[in-house]
């Protein structure tokens, strides 16, 4: 029997698996991909772009995907609400800030929303309001994040969903992290870092390969790319990333490279453009030590619900029979 739970009903999906909306790598054909392979594939609308968004809906085609945003970036460009929700999403999740000003309007266009959590008192605010699902997303996920940890967090908030189903994120990569967030009570996983170096992928040729190559040891959060890319985050949100030698350089002093700014700005933007992974971002997590191969997409999902399917059969035969009287 397939692994089938409740968020396959959810978003009618044949198995379990979110693609992360991540920011200039998941465009449409990596949502598609994911989508056509049986889970819900996202596009990244990140900080917003209209036109880049709705070029990556007419990629998708007829592939049921839905779409992501930074929340507190919508504040002033509500526009971009109103297009994604036009462009009839399988599901609009948002992250990073207050969601409610927003939920009308998802409501009256019957949207699913998917919330992004990353604190308790931020999952009771979302289950309050009425979401349709929560991701609790732990530290060990590439990008933005909190302070938690996937493993205790993911269940603490299971306990306070009730028929809410949680969606795990942060570190899962494979099967075996399927089927470890299946255990701590979440209904699917929603993974980032397992789908950033697949064909279909927007990454850059030397930032996949830096993730195929690289550690989640040389995975770090810091502040430096948000102020490199000028943007302009909460303190408590860091960046997690791979080290590289622009972090070596300036990770430990941010003061030297906020005086620096303007000249390590443009050195960055240099480095994006010519595809330099020593300078320019590679935005995953501590799972990169995971992700083996630059594949279709397709091929890393079914090899992660092959891989889950074992695991959860093997794990239930550590138990032993109940004896007949």
């Amino acid at each position: 029997m397939p692994i089938h739970t409740p968020l396959c009903d959810l978003f009618g999906i044949e198995h379990p698996v979110l693609l992360a909306p991540m920011a200039g790598v998941s465009g449409g054909a990596l949502a598609a991909e994911v989508s056509r392979a049986g889970g819900l594939g996202l596009i990244g609308g990140g900080y917003g772009d209209a036109d880049w968004l709705e070029r990556q809906f007419d990629v998708a085609g007829d592939a049921k995907v839905g779409a992501g945003f930074i929340t507190w970036s919508l504040a002033s460009r509500s526009h971009l609400l109103d297009l994604a929700l036009d462009l009839a999403p399988a599901a609009l999740m948002l992250s990073f800030g207050d969601f409610r000003p927003f939920l009308p309007h998802i409501r009256c266009k019957e949207s699913k929303l998917i919330v992004q959590v990353q604190t308790l008192d931020q999952a009771r605010e979302a289950l309050d309001a009425g979401v349709d699902a929560i991701v609790a997303q732990g530290t060990e996920a590439g990008g933005h994040g909190g302070a938690r940890a996937t493993m205790p967090f993911v269940p603490a908030v299971v306990d306070i969903a009730n028929d809410i189903p949680v969606i795990a994120a942060g570190g899962i990569a494979n099967g075996r992290g399927l089927a470890a967030a299946l255990a701590l009570g979440a209904s699917g996983v929603l993974c980032g870092t397992a789908f950033f170096a697949s064909d279909e992928s927007l990454a850059s040729d030397n930032a996949k390969q830096a993730v195929v190559t690289g550690s989640g040891d040389n995975a770090e959060r810091s502040a430096v790319f948000d102020l490199a890319r000028g943007r302009d985050w909460p303190p408590d949100w860091k960046l997690r990333t791979m080290r590289n030698a622009f972090t070596r350089q300036w990770s430990a002093d941010i003061d030297g490279l906020t005086r620096n700014l303007a000249a390590e700005q443009a050195r960055f933007e240099v480095a994006q453009v010519a595809d330099d992974s020593d300078v320019a971002a590679v935005i995953v997590g501590e799972a990169a030590d995971l992700v083996w191969f630059r594949e279709p997409a397709q091929t890393t999902l079914h090899r992660m619900i092959s891989q889950a399917e074992n695991h959860l059969r093997h794990i239930s035969q550590l138990i032993e029979p109940i004896a007949k009287d």
